[in-house]
């Protein structure tokens, strides 16, 4: 079979001599926990931080005198929300890297060798 150029398949249907088969490697139950994993932790994340975004833009735009209302000094509901963006999105990202570096990466780095040997003819 013909993908962008390259044959991807013999004739037969399998995979060429030190070819790998993409799709066998999609449908293989590590690359699917990798999946799932990955999906378990960012879609909720995403959402969280989506829905916290949209409640200030709406709070913003719906309830100014709520946000203007000072908390201490020049500091009001506003702008300690706004500021809250900022540090829920490092946070965020520092809850991903290391989410990542402790369960993705070895997963991902485990079939990676796996397709490496694999191409290599091993």
């Amino acid at each position: 079979m013909w993908q962008g150029g390259l044959v991807t398949e013999t004739p037969t249907g399998a995979p060429a001599k030190g070819r790998i088969d993409y799709i066998a490697v999609e449908d293989s139950p590590r690359f699917r926990e990798l999946k799932r994993a990955h999906r378990g932790f960012v879609f909720p994340l995403a959402a969280f931080f989506l829905i916290w975004y949209f409640v200030y833009v709406l709070l913003a735009g719906w309830a100014p005198g709520f946000m203007a209302q000072k908390l201490f000094g020049d500091v009001n509901v506003g702008l300690l929300i706004g500021l809250g963006q900022f540090v829920t999105t490092f946070a965020i990202t520092m809850a991903y890297v290391s989410f990542a570096n402790k369960r993705l990466d070895p997963q991902s780095s485990a079939i990676r060798e796996d397709l490496e040997k694999q191409e290599a003819g091993a």
